[in-house]
């Protein structure tokens, strides 16, 4: 899976740059074939004054069983590192209720179909025994 990092504010050292990818790799390696693409924006709000402005706002673009579909999550910290952990899990967890939704839905339709297919009116034959 290949992901696209960029900051906004502070340069993007190697260190976030493998911390980054490393967590994304460990949420989603699941869902490798179902991940078209990802990004990863990390920003600083307030830049040298602090206080709880790091951020981190991960984009996925999935494929979904019937439409590909994007996933936004964001997340906002006192800790740079803590924001892309939280965010890296809870764009796992996500992703993992939309296939399951995708899965679902499916599901529904076939049966829709399926009963769809009964006729309510019509005698039933026996076989002859």
């Amino acid at each position: 899976m290949k992901i696209d990092i960029k900051t906004i504010g502070f340069p993007l050292t190697e260190a976030l740059k493998q911390h980054a990818e490393r967590r994304l790799h460990f949420a989603l390696s699941w869902a490798d074939g179902h991940v078209r693409r990802s990004a990863v924006r990390l920003s600083d709000e307030n830049g040298p004054r602090g206080g709880n402005d790091k951020r981190c706002q991960i984009q996925l673009t999935a494929n979904g069983f019937e439409a590909a579909s994007i996933i936004v999550i964001e997340e906002v910290q006192n800790d740079l590192y803590a924001a892309i952990d939280r965010a890296a899990d809870r764009a796992g967890r996500t992703l993992a209720r939309k296939l399951q939704r995708d899965r679902q839905r499916v599901r529904g339709q076939r049966r829709q179909v399926l009963w769809s297919d009964i006729k309510l009116n019509e005698p039933v034959t026996t076989l002859p025994s």
